[in-house]
């Protein structure tokens, strides 16, 4: 922890703020310590069109440091965030005194591409209500009851892949079922085997 605390650089951004550009060229791990910052790309009217948040504690850019090819989306900061910046060269370093600093990371970075996997795989394979399902089915407490929402609703339906339209639509469709209850940003499963066959074999 200690090298670590000597290596690392954090940043504050504001609301809006980018944390890196498109194509710009890599030289730090980058992670988000508190606050979401938003994956996506900026259209020629300046726009932030959102593809994906990250909420802190959760690496923001793990891969495109090691493949010299630069970033491969736009960040901007959704709110307040804090960074956390991790120079590759004094990184490096690090692996040889510390091995299993280099075996966390291999686990860190096989996590991201398995869970990059699995959001292609939604995309491809399901719909836009069964992949809302399965966001539901997965991020249920222990219970299997509760669903605390992190994200706003453009959020949301921007990690979806769905407009915030279809997202509050599909929403009152679960309602109406009777499967799921909305209070603020808590959703409760009411049915959770109901939902689970929704998504068929």
């Amino acid at each position: 922890m200690h090298a670590l605390q000597t290596l690392a650089r954090t940043r504050w951004l504001a609301a809006g703020e980018l944390a890196f550009e498109i194509g710009h060229e890599a030289t730090d791990l980058v992670a988000v310590l508190q606050g979401t910052v938003g994956l996506g790309r900026i259209n020629h009217d300046r726009q932030f069109q959102l593809e994906r948040a990250v909420h802190g504690p959760q690496w923001l850019d793990i891969s495109s440091v090691w493949l010299s090819n630069g970033h491969l989306q736009d960040a901007q900061a959704l709110g307040p965030a804090l960074l956390l910046e991790l120079p590759l060269s004094g990184f490096e370093r690090l692996f040889v005194r510390f091995p299993e600093m280099r075996d966390r990371m291999l686990r860190s970075m096989a996590q991201a591409i398995q869970s990059l996997t699995g959001a292609t795989h939604d995309l491809m394979a399901k719909d836009a209500q069964k992949r809302l399902i399965t966001f539901l089915l997965q991020r249920s407490t222990a219970s299997g009851a509760d669903v605390a929402l992190r994200e706003r609703k453009r959020e949301l339906a921007a990690q979806l892949a769905i407009t915030p339209e279809t997202l509050s639509r599909l929403l009152r469709q679960l309602i109406s079922a009777g499967l799921i209850e909305v209070k603020g940003y808590s959703i409760r499963l009411l049915d959770s085997g109901a939902l689970q066959r929704l998504l068929g074999p």
